[in-house]
């Protein structure tokens, strides 16, 4: 599918970080696109910035994910391009013990309910109701394609650090997520695609403590620093362009692996 001026596109979490890079690449391209995101007015900055459509969405609830679709189909048009990026993070071990008292404290169990729910849930949501709309529109080219949804995962579904129980599992049921979706819109001429990023300049990275960046950034290979928004925008791009890349999850992450803690 070549990226150009026919095409739309809906970027979650597009206001900053790996969805802004993806966003801006895409309307690099000519693309349409369309926001999704809690950041009112950062993403209606970015919006306005790369000619866009900005819209207030919060990916883990139903009813305001159908909002979301409406106000920006009604003004760019059905997607074709679907890229999942909303997500959040959290560090809570699946027991703790405290330090002061000793006392043996399980996971909060609402706290991991939110992540599951936004990162996991919220990932599917949005792809899933893409993929009806573009269900209804004809073919883009002779293969019979309709549509193409990328959905981010993370290394730690593979390599979870200590405290990462509740995130690795919701990127791990993403990168799970890949295959049986693919299989479920084969037939539709919809493809799925998964990017596993690594350590990349984003806001959950950039609000960490010099030494901790520092440390994680001593485990990943060549180049050794982090990875940069556009960087991962040039693998959604590939992803949307090679057509014959259809359930597959890709690393990027200059080799790293996650160190314990």
């Amino acid at each position: 599918m070549k990226l150009d001026s026919s095409l739309s596109a809906i970027v979650t979490g597009g206001a900053s970080g790996l969805g802004e890079g993806t966003a801006r690449m895409l309307a690099e391209h000519g693309v349409r696109v369309g926001i999704f995101d809690m950041n009112e007015e950062r993403g209606q900055s970015v919006a306005k910035d790369i000619g866009g459509v900005f819209a207030r969405v919060d990916v883990s609830d139903n009813a305001s994910v159908d909002a979301g679709f409406a106000a920006v189909r009604e003004q760019i048009g059905q997607e074709r391009i679907m890229v999942n990026c909303a997500g959040i993070g959290g560090g809570i071990k699946t027991v703790a013990r405290r330090r002061d008292t000793g006392e043996i404290v399980p996971h909060d169990v609402e706290k991991y309910i939110r992540i599951i729910n936004i990162n996991l849930i919220g990932s599917f949501l949005c792809a899933s109701k893409s993929a009806a709309g573009m269900m209804s529109f004809d073919p883009t080219d002779p293969d019979g394609e309709r549509g193409i949804i990328v959905n981010t995962a993370s290394v730690a579904a593979q390599d979870g650090q200590i405290g990462q129980v509740a995130y690795s599992s919701s990127k791990g049921g993403i990168l799970a997520m890949a295959l049986p979706m693919a299989r479920d819109l084969a037939r539709e001429g919809i493809r799925v695609n998964t990017i596993l990023p690594g350590f990349y300049e984003t806001p959950i990275y950039e609000q960490m403590k010099p030494e901790v960046k520092e440390a994680l950034r001593a485990h990943v290979q060549f180049p050794n620093r982090f990875g940069q928004p556009n960087e991962y925008a040039q693998v959604v791009q590939f992803m949307v362009e090679h057509a014959y890349i259809n359930a597959e999850a890709i690393r990027t992450d200059a080799g790293a692996r996650m160190p314990p803690r």
